[in-house]
């Protein structure tokens, strides 16, 4: 299949919906500013309240005069725009895809010769986020301000998050043999600028299928304020594996010291700044986003100071005791996060995007000039991006659509094939934008006889207003039926090209319904989960127990216990905060409130952020088993979500023989 990496077939259409476009964006920019300026967020009314002389009032009534009379200026050149823009709508492709040049050892191409298909299990790990980025005075409906500074930081902090080394502890011990799961919320800060490998001193050993490539000590600013956009390629193919062994006591647990070692990053940092701190600036100390951030979450690596022969490097007595305390406090943590012995694998809040995030899908991604910003910054570790996804203007059935679907597409691996559908039952503002599916084919990688391995991603938003359950269930019968199609519609199984084997399947995407209200009862029983699987639920209208919502309260956004990732991680640990912060269904019923509400579901929220993956229709004896489910705040004070990531395990039954 071509895939579109422009969205008009030829340069002629290309240019003239350039001049169309400028002739209408100042009236579009201007309609924006003035209604963004009637719209204050919390964060803008904390700050009048603390200015004595009113300034930023005083500058909105000065310049709202000068708006208008520019609005009645641009009006007639927008109109004309409009009459070349409309009907080039008409031809337009429903996506732009980007591939960034040459990675080199880092690239799509050589990630596909890391797996064959044989010997142990292959990990792929998926994320899924809602960031709201609509026009300025759109998102101030959901109390955020900014898009376009917003995208920028978002893009920063995701490929910082994600192109961090992920971290395996091996915890030896005649009482715990156990072995933690690779966490993929740790943290280590890169180190070193000689461009060569790391020497990582003690027990600390590292295997990297790409070294890490240093760059003159330049991290150490970028760890605050994220990486530099002029070398989007620098540092994008980060991908390690730091491997800690922590030695237990002979016979018995590990002695418990008084305090932690200085610059232990085992405990979750305090991270939040000062009340009223500006959510889009870029936070340099305290930003756990960032990748050396000193407030490193729970799940940090746990630095052992040892030297080359494998005894203390320290001359301090107490060095010993100090790095049994670590493995002592790294113990506790993986039991916090199995909380259940039944269940089959990790789950966390996590301050940090997973190390190693291979399959990035977004929403509400509306907003073409805060796309480009952050297809920007995500090059810097995706290779294949896809965004301005949807269509414009008049479509048949589905209306006129003045915005996109606000889908993005995000992978490390080379995409095959794409197809996007766009809902056609859509009622009132959400009709507006162009909702939908996109639907991808992946290659990640090829058996010894070059038989292609494959997998397959949809990324979906459905329609939001409440009570219309009947409209989602319609969209979610659409979903499956295209899935199907798709999949049937790309399998290859002619002689001449060998039947491909498919390592995954997997559905994310924002569903704009939970599995606690009692209002979203027909969306909990539909089909489409009998045949795919959510790990977070048990049923329809019952959630595992560690499972929490993914919508937070708008008005706590920038409340100092929630404005920045470790505050809210450490905020939603606690049934208390999960209640504080997060947000929860109003029923339609009367005497339902908000407060009852919260009562009832006991603390989780409102999950409408889901990541379901397929347990049939694999390649032979195959299957994919989640490894580590997480909710992360990394992007605290950016979007009124939490983003939720997965890594799933792919084997084969041979493998487990």
């Amino acid at each position: 299949m071509v895939l579109y990496t422009t969205p008009f077939p030829t340069s002629c259409l290309s240019a003239l919906h350039a001049v169309s476009w400028a002739l209408i964006f100042p009236c579009y920019w201007l309609v924006d500013r003035l209604a963004a300026s009637f719209r204050p967020t919390t964060y803008e009314k904390r700050q009048r309240a603390d200015d004595p002389c009113c300034l930023q009032l005083l500058c909105t009534v000065l310049f709202t005069p000068v708006y208008l009379a520019l609005l009645v200026a641009a009006l007639p050149f927008a109109f004309l725009g409009f009459l070349f823009w409309s009907p080039l709508q008409s031809v337009r492709r429903p996506y732009v895809y980007s591939r960034l040049g040459d990675k080199g050892a880092a690239g799509g191409a050589a990630l596909l010769g890391e797996w064959k298909g044989t010997g142990t299990g292959k990990s792929f790990c998926f994320a899924t986020a809602n960031l709201c980025l609509l026009p300025d005075s759109l998102a101030r409906l959901n109390n955020l301000f900014n898009t376009q500074a917003r995208a920028k930081e978002i893009g920063q902090r995701i490929r910082n998050g994600a192109a961090r080394p992920q971290i395996k502890i091996y915890i030896d011990s005649p009482t715990n043999t156990s072995i933690s799961a690779a966490s993929f919320s740790s943290l280590v800060s890169p180190q070193g600028g000689d461009g060569g490998a790391r020497v990582v001193p003690g027990s600390i050993k590292r295997t990297a299928s790409v070294e890490y490539k240093g760059d003159g000590g330049r991290h150490g600013d970028e760890a605050a304020n994220g990486p530099a956009p002029a070398d989007p390629t620098d540092g994008g193919g980060l991908e390690e594996t730091c491997i800690v062994r922590i030695g237990g006591e002979e016979g018995g647990r590990p002695p418990e010291a008084d305090d932690p070692a200085p610059g232990s990053q085992a405990r979750n940092g305090a991270g939040g700044g000062p009340r009223g701190q500006t959510p889009n600036h870029s936070q340099r100390d305290g930003d756990s986003g960032s990748l050396g951030s000193p407030s490193a979450s729970r799940e940090s690596l746990v630095k052992a100071r040892a030297g080359p022969d494998g005894s203390s490097g320290s001359t301090e007595p107490g060095s010993n005791s100090k790095l049994l305390y670590k493995a002592s406090v790294v113990k506790k943590a993986a039991t916090r996060r199995r909380r259940h012995p039944d269940e089959a694998f990790d789950y966390e809040v996590s301050a940090f995007f997973p190390a190693n995030l291979d399959f990035l899908c977004l929403q509400e991604v509306f907003d073409k000039r805060a796309a480009a910003k952050l297809k920007d910054q995500l090059h810097g570790y995706f290779e294949y991006i896809l965004y301005d996804v949807g269509v414009y203007g008049c479509h048949g059935c589905c209306g006129f659509k003045f915005l996109n679907s606000g889908l993005f597409f995000a992978s490390r691996y080379p995409v095959m094939d794409v197809a996007y559908h766009c809902y056609p039952n859509g009622r009132g503002f959400d009709n507006l934008a162009s909702k939908g599916a996109l639907f991808l084919k992946v290659q990640v990688g090829s058996t010894p006889q070059d038989q292609r391995i494959v997998g397959y991603i949809a990324c979906t938003h459905l329609h939001a207003p409440p009570e219309d359950s009947a409209v989602r269930c319609e969209q979610l019968d659409l979903l499956q039926d295209w899935l199907a199609e798709f999949r049937k519609s790309t399998s290859s199984s002619s002689t001449a090209n060998p039947e491909e084997l498919v390592a995954f399947d997997v559905v994310c995407g924002d569903l704009n319904f939970d599995n606690c209200s009692s209002d979203d009862k027909l969306e909990q029983q539909h089909a489409l989960f009998t045949r795919y699987k959510d790990p977070c639920r048990l049923g329809p209208g019952e959630e595992k127990p560690w499972a929490i919502g993914t919508l937070l309260d708008i008005n706590g956004l920038y409340d100092e216990d929630a404005c920045t990732p470790d505050n809210l991680q450490k905020v939603l640990e606690s049934e208390e905060g999960r209640r504080e912060y997060l947000a929860f269904p109003t029923s339609k019923s009367p005497g339902g409130g908000q407060k009852g509400r919260k009562d009832l579901l006991k603390g989780s929220g409102r999950r409408i952020d889901y990541m379901l993956h397929a347990e049939d229709g694999l390649g032979p004896d195959w299957k994919a088993e989640v490894e580590e489910f997480s909710f992360i705040t990394q992007l605290s004070g950016l979007t009124d979500h939490l983003p939720v990531a997965m890594r799933l395990m792919v084997s084969s039954g041979e493998e487990e023989a």
